[in-house]
């Protein structure tokens, strides 16, 4: 598969992915059944295999790897804390207001991993 294939299922799939959070964050805060409906429960990990899948063979393409690419290492950062703020927003946080921190924090994160990805710079805000 060319380059420009696969970046284009990476890009694709990673705002799949963010619409899907985001609309899962929204029946969060409102108590929503929907959360329960199976599609919602299987949905997001195929998405998110498609996203890495991709991400990780669009590395090795471009032979950038994190600890020698700094901005990908500030990516591969980003994405560990954005997953954890997402489990706290979405399953763990004990309260409505601690899950809603959490996911409006993970929304900050992932626009942070887009701008480092846009921008190859990890210090997107100097």
């Amino acid at each position: 598969m060319s380059y420009a294939a696969l970046k284009i299922i990476h890009v694709i799939s990673a705002i799949f992915s963010y619409l899907l959070f985001t609309l899962r964050g929204v029946w969060m805060m409102q108590d929503s059944p929907i959360l329960q409906r199976r599609w919602v429960k299987i949905l997001p990990h195929v998405i998110d295999t498609v996203l890495l899948a991709s991400a990780v063979t669009l590395v090795t393409m471009i032979h950038q790897y994190p600890g020698i690419s700094t901005w990908l290492s500030a990516k591969i950062g980003g994405l560990l804390l954005y997953i954890i703020l997402g489990m706290m927003a979405l399953r763990f946080g004990k309260t409505r207001k601690i899950k809603t921190i959490a996911w409006i924090t993970a929304q900050i994160v992932f626009f942070y991993i887009v701008l480092v990805a846009l921008t190859k710079n990890p210090s997107v805000f100097y």
